[in-house]
């Protein structure tokens, strides 16, 4: 495998007339790290990586491999694995074949595509199923292959563009440990594509969370979970509760944050306010809200339940919804009270905007 020891994309730009899809897009890779690229749907994740693989020309910046740049080269001479979203697996090719192409096209002498192909097989668990065709495979299997092909030719750096999207639950959370597993075991450097908060969770060393083709964070899992950036930053990292806010007082650099109109109005008190302006949104987890004695009342307008827990909607007396997590159980219509640790909450300068928007 061609080693390396860093990956560095400096103030990528890449225009489609005047639409920016990528703008200053600026990131280094470290040897051995396995980086997710997170956002929605139109956010320049895949962009991102289509630049990276040589898909797309970017507009202006520069990719380097080291001391080489590489975004002026084809895609075949950078030589990196690429796994997509719909395997992309030659239908008429049997495993071993479909497996074997990639190294058949770099002129690999035959008896070391048969030790490569016999080896990436057995590491993706597939050995028993060399000589099927990938429609007699399951979707799992298939994106096994699909993996097998991409690290079978010893790439520097393995692309993922949403590998798993295509798959069911159960089949998403065994090919996560898969992969993941991969990963430590081969040394490779990841970068990967989702918009699952859940897979950039799990399997990354740091997570880059875009927008509108720009990076709002990034960081280690931990770091973004406990402390998003901004507003957008938090939804993404589970944050369900966002309101728009009014700061009612400030003393001793603590705050006391208004949700809401009226005597039903949700206040919160003893809140780090966040740097910069006066805050205009706060966030919390739905796990963050914890039933109380005494708190803010409202009314339980739904129940869902999730199997240990119940996912519940609740109603205060403005109508202002909040979304909670608990293991207690509680009946729709129910008068409740409840609280949220003021430690839990995350107060943001930037101005609410609804998710819908």
């Amino acid at each position: 495998m061609q080693k390396f020891q860093e990956l560095r994309l400096e103030n990528i730009n890449l225009n489609f007339g005047s639409f920016k899809a990528l703008e200053d897009f600026s990131l280094t890779v470290k040897a051995g790290e396995f980086i997710s690229l997170l956002g929605p749907s139109g956010c320049g994740k895949s962009t991102a990586l289509n630049c990276l693989s040589g898909l797309l020309q970017v507009s202006s910046g520069s990719i380097m491999l080291d001391n080489t740049r590489i975004d002026v080269l084809p895609p075949e001479r950078r030589g990196f694995g690429m796994v997509f979203q719909n395997y992309a697996l030659f239908p008429h090719l049997t495993v071993r074949s479909n497996v074997a192409f990639g190294l058949e096209m770099r002129k690999v002498p035959k008896a070391e595509i048969d030790q490569r192909v016999e080896r990436a097989l057995a590491t993706v668990q597939l050995a028993n199923q060399v000589d099927k065709l990938p429609g007699q495979l399951s979707g799992g299997q298939q994106q096994r292959v699909a993996i097998a092909r991409a690290v079978a030719i010893e790439p520097p750096l393995v692309l993922m563009d949403e590998p798993l999207s295509n798959l069911d639950a159960k089949l998403r959370l065994e090919l996560r440990h898969e992969i993941k597993r991969l990963h430590h075991a081969l040394g490779l450097t990841t970068i990967y594509v989702t918009h699952d908060q859940d897979e950039a969770l799990s399997l990354s060393d740091r997570i880059v969370v875009m927008r509108d083709g720009r990076i709002q964070q990034q960081g280690a899992p931990e770091m973004l979970y406990t402390s998003p950036a901004n507003l957008y930053v938090a939804r993404f990292m589970g944050y369900r509760n966002a309101f728009a806010t009014s700061v009612e007082t400030v003393a001793d650099g603590r705050t006391i944050a208004r949700v809401g109109d009226g005597p039903g109005a949700m206040r919160f008190h003893g809140l780090v306010p966040a740097p910069g302006a006066g805050a205009a949104s706060l966030a919390f987890r739905p796990d963050d809200v914890e039933l109380a004695d005494e708190g803010i009342p409202a009314q339980v307008a739904q129940v869902e339940y999730c199997g240990q827990l119940w996912m519940v909607d609740l109603r205060t007396a403005d109508g202002t919804h909040v979304t909670m997590e608990t293991h207690e159980r509680v009946a729709m219509g129910q008068q409740v009270h409840f609280r949220v640790p003021v430690e839990r909450i995350r107060l943001f300068a930037d101005a609410f905007v609804p998710e819908a928007a």
